[in-house]
């Protein structure tokens, strides 16, 4: 059963979403190093290639938006398998509306789209921000369901607006599966994302943060999508988490292997009100987006832990240390700072 999963998924016509951006750019090239032949991606017209290197020219184009169901219809025509990776990630309230147009919205575009073409799967990359998060301190696993909370940012509401779309293709005959991966780490654009954090120390980043979340090496999300799409799972959701660290030991890692001081200042309730609100000022000034949003402040003193089990228990899969996985973004973002902080993408073997 496994084998033929996995022959029919290498050989079928196969489109991804979001393959310019970090988690897709990295799934994109797992893809290709698995045998994947037939490989459709989308862009938008001014996204930019340059995580991709040479993968980029290995496969299909399309240029469009996920939020136009008329494109997205003709970008899946002939495809049999989806990998919807696309969505916005901000804690930027300005880009609210954009979010849910784009996470939820395009979502429901994608999956209305498949059910109309047919498709074999789709395997939409969803996140942790989807489970209920209702106390502080909790360890959640894929049973914790949504629930209304203050712990919910407009990101997770959309995300869990794009995840019901995706229950209510299955609902109506699709044949999916969900990955929902915690704080997504590796190199990229080093000024983007969570990328952007190893940059920050690297600078002299002096306050950490009081919480604790669970981390997960990119290559991984990629990966354990790319076997969950080959598998003859479906209709189920998996955390891809590879341990639990509170913030500040995150950040003492980073500025280790940097070879910096780390952090030392913790970022109690006042100094976290202070920052925001003067990074909100200074981007009225500038007009570039806010370093640090009130939503994000606030996220980074909770604390919320993360199982692993069931995506351990799917098929045979392991997860790249957290020490391993800081120590060679560490090393990449060196390099880079001597090219002037060209983005990086870390090497890797999917198979």
């Amino acid at each position: 059963m496994f084998m033929t999963e996995l022959s029919a998924a290498k050989d079928a016509p196969t489109l991804v979403t979001g393959a310019t951006g970090f988690v897709g750019s990295y799934l994109l090239r797992c893809l290709l190093q698995r045998g994947y032949r037939h490989v459709r991606a989308i862009r938008r017209r001014n996204s930019s290639l340059e995580l991709l290197g040479e993968a980029a020219d290995k496969v299909e184009w399309v240029e469009g938006d996920i939020t136009d169901p008329v494109f997205v219809e003709e970008a899946m025509n002939g495809m049999r398998r989806v990998f919807h990776c696309a969505a916005v990630v901000s804690f930027d309230p300005r880009r609210q509306k954009e979010m849910m147009e784009t996470n939820g919205a395009g979502a429901a575009n994608i999956v209305n789209a498949a059910l109309y073409e047919g498709i074999d799967k789709l395997l939409h990359v969803s996140s942790i921000a989807t489970l209920g998060r209702v106390r502080n301190g909790a360890t959640l696993n894929e049973k914790d369901l949504w629930q209304r909370s203050r712990f919910n940012t407009n990101y997770a509401v959309s995300k869990y607006q794009a995840e019901q779309e995706v229950w209510r293709g299955m609902a109506e005959g699709l044949r999916v599966a969900v990955v929902n991966p915690s704080i997504v780490l590796g190199s990229g654009k080093w000024r983007e994302g969570t990328a952007s954090i190893f940059k920050m120390v690297l600078e002299g980043l002096r306050f950490y943060p009081e919480g604790a979340t669970g981390f997960v090496d990119v290559r991984d999300v990629a990966r354990f999508s790319a076997m969950l799409m080959e598998s003859g799972i479906e209709g189920e959701r998996f955390i891809l988490n590879s341990e639990n660290a509170p913030y500040k030991a995150l950040l003492e890692r980073i500025a280790h292997h940097l070879g910096v001081r780390p952090p030392s200042l913790k970022a109690n309730a006042l100094a976290r009100g202070i920052a925001w609100r003067l990074a909100w000022l200074n981007s009225r000034f500038t007009g570039k987006p806010p370093l640090l949003t009130r939503e994000a402040a606030s996220q980074s003193s909770r604390t919320f832990y993360y199982e692993n089990q069931k995506s351990l228990q799917a098929f045979p899969f392991f997860y790249h240390p957290l020490e391993e996985t800081i120590a060679e973004t560490c090393r990449q973002l060196l390099e880079a700072r001597e090219e002037g902080f060209a983005p990086k993408a870390l090497p890797f073997e999917c198979v």
